[in-house]
């Protein structure tokens, strides 16, 4: 089944992009996957092509106007899951990553301006989605990490099965360091354990290391990874995310 991607975006000649090279572009020409950029002024109806307006209440910028894009998602939406690329949204993992890329493939709205009008999201069916706490100029590049993300993991993508597997983020953690030849470089040598031949220790390294890294690179990942209570500094107790 083709992983089929349609992107609503006022920029449609952003897509493919960096998708149409490497891996990803392969798999687009091979039919592992399929994009479509749709225009949402297309679905606008005045001489203008007007998709925006100002924010109600006043303010600085504009906001797109629910009617217009609800239009262009009711024109495309088959069953796909409907993904809005937005701060507002919630941040992207690799679980949620993976459940999409396992599915039919995604409708995916790119904001612009200062963002949606909030009732396209009470109308519509629609997954608020953020690839991080910072701010962009719209929603096209958030949709080429998100779309990067799956389409390396959909069947024959990947030279080899288990590259997506052995991953930062797949198991809760960090990804192990990784080293290749020369075995020394600048008076440093690759870790013996590695050179060793014995898969066992090799395994057991690179758990080690992987749980070593994440908890003091990502003390969030590893507190939710052992489903630990780390006290603040000011000694109250953090929640976790189910509480």
């Amino acid at each position: 089944m083709t992983f089929r991607t349609t992107i609503l975006t006022l920029y449609p000649e952003m897509f493919p992009g960096p998708l149409g090279t490497s891996l990803a572009g392969r798999a687009l020409r091979e039919g592992r996957w399929s994009l479509d950029a749709v225009h949402i002024r297309d679905f606008t109806s005045d001489r203008h092509r007007t998709v925006d307006d100002t924010p109600a209440g006043g303010g600085a910028g504009m906001v797109l106007r629910a009617d217009i894009v609800s239009r262009a998602i009711d024109a495309h939406a088959d069953g796909r899951p409907i993904v809005a690329m937005t701060p507002r949204g919630r941040p992207l993992t690799q679980a949620r990553v993976r459940a999409l890329a396992d599915g039919p493939g995604a409708i995916v709205l790119c904001g612009r301006f200062e963002g949606f009008d909030e009732r396209l999201f009470e109308a519509r069916a629609i997954e608020e989605v953020s690839i991080g706490d910072y701010i962009l100029s719209g929603g096209e590049m958030a949709a080429l990490v998100l779309l990067d993300a799956c389409v390396r993991l959909l069947p024959g993508v990947m030279g080899a099965a288990s590259s997506g597997i052995e991953e930062s983020f797949e198991n809760g953690l960090l990804e192990y360091p990784h080293y290749t030849r020369p075995v020394e470089w600048e008076g440093r040598t690759i870790p013996e354990v590695l050179r060793s031949g014995d898969h066992a220790r090799i395994a057991a390294w690179r758990q080690s290391r992987a749980e070593i890294d994440t908890r003091l690179r990502r003390p969030d990942l590893w507190e939710r990874h052992e489903g630990a209570r780390v006290g603040s500094p000011s000694g109250a107790r953090q929640r976790t995310e189910d509480e």
